[in-house]
């Protein structure tokens, strides 16, 4: 389980936890401040005290759990600080759960991963780890694991699928687009994501969103780029061969649009953030009548906005849809605007009586939706997926 939550909204504006739950979470937050300088020690205890406990979970993780480092244990931490705040945190524990069959985890693993949770910080806190301080992360981490496990048991789709490299482009030098056959159709809408294994880096799986709509044949598109320290982006990109199998775990994310709604749209997308936006407006064009769309799509420079002349294309065969490109620095292009997403979407105004989707980084998702909340845009209108996964 590795997730890192983008928590852009004040705690204010999440529907209020009970008193119990609230003093349970404050426990838990004193409580690594005290242990998260200590993290290798508590990451290398966890390790340990799990493949004792569950030696089948070693097949879980990479050979070179170098690379695996700290995620893990950052990512349960960042969860269990998260029982407060169940709007967010519930749907995504039930997909990821469900996405958790892939391993093939049961539930004696769930009791190990906590047992070794809470001995990796009791080791650490000493005389600070108290009995009231065990109890609330016993308890934090039996919510966690009980959404996980009844999703997983109620669903009834295979754990994974597989499917193989049809076409391998580079886009640029830092970004390609893979086009895969799955050996059977793979159940997702437009917007969601999927985690993805592919051959050269073996069990180190990353989330990737289809840039398509469901299609006859199944084949789905993505578009990857190269980061630093990227050790499957960079493999994509630079080594991925046609043939290569992936391997696909169920699909998460809860992006989509409702045709039957007379709310107009409005979706912002950052660089390849902008592929869960291209899968729903693929969609949307199968139909002759559509909610109006009002895209922005943003980089850093003209380059980063690779998709922007297929969404213009788009755009001139669907009066429905508007495409505003914003580029932060550098030489424009016609019809663009000037600055961060942040800047020019909250320039328009509090967008009022639109369905607002938000998709990116975790910094471009936070500082876009904590500025339209400023802006006047209320919470309810405003959806993104509120964990990006690692």
């Amino acid at each position: 389980m590795t997730a890192e939550p983008v928590s852009p909204v004040p705690r204010s504006a999440h529907r209020e936890a009970p008193p119990a739950v609230t003093a349970m979470v404050r426990l838990i937050r004193d409580s690594w401040t005290k242990a998260e300088p200590y993290l290798p020690e508590v990451t290398q205890f966890f390790y340990g005290m799990l493949f004792t406990l569950a030696p089948a979970t070693r097949d879980f993780f990479p050979i070179n759990m170098e690379v695996q480092r700290n995620r893990m244990v950052r990512a349960l931490v960042h969860v269990v600080q998260m029982v407060d705040q169940p709007d967010d945190l519930v749907p995504f524990l039930r997909q990821l759960g469900r996405d958790h069959r892939k391993f093939g985890v049961i539930p004696k693993h769930y009791e190990a991963i906590g047992t070794a949770l809470l001995a990796a910080m009791r080791s650490q806190l000493g005389p600070d780890w108290t009995p009231d301080v065990e109890r609330a992360w016993a308890e934090a981490f039996t919510i966690i694991a009980r959404q996980m496990q009844e999703a997983a048991s109620a669903d009834t789709n295979p754990p994974n699928w597989s499917a193989i490299v049809a076409e391998h482009r580079r886009l640029s030098w830092d970004l390609a687009m893979v086009r895969v056959e799955p050996d059977e159709v793979i159940p997702f809408h437009p917007g969601q994501y999927l985690s993805v294994e592919v051959p050269q880096r073996p069990r180190l799986w990353r989330y990737l969103s289809p840039a398509n709509a469901p299609r006859p044949d199944g084949s789905l598109e993505f578009h990857v780029r190269a980061v630093d320290g990227g050790w499957v982006s960079r493999a994509i990109v630079s080594h991925t061969q046609k043939g290569d199998m992936w391997r696909f775990g169920p699909p998460l994310g809860r992006l989509s649009v409702d045709r039957e709604s007379d709310r107009e749209v409005l979706m912002v997308a950052g660089g390849t953030g902008v592929a869960p936006m291209q899968s729903l407006l693929d969609e949307l064009a199968q139909w002759g009548e559509n909610p109006k769309v009002r895209l922005f799509y943003g980089g850093r420079t003209r380059e980063d906005l690779y998709a922007l002349e297929g969404l213009r294309l788009m755009a001139s065969c669907n009066p429905w849809l508007t495409v505003t490109p914003v580029i932060e620095s550098g030489p424009g292009v016609s019809g663009c605007e000037q600055g961060t997403l942040a800047d020019v979407v909250t320039r328009h105004g509090a967008w009022p009586g639109r369905d607002v989707l938000v998709s990116g980084s975790p910094a471009m998702i936070r500082a876009t939706v904590s500025r339209m909340l400023v802006a006047g845009t209320a919470l309810d209108q405003i959806r993104y997926d509120p964990f990006t996964i690692d």
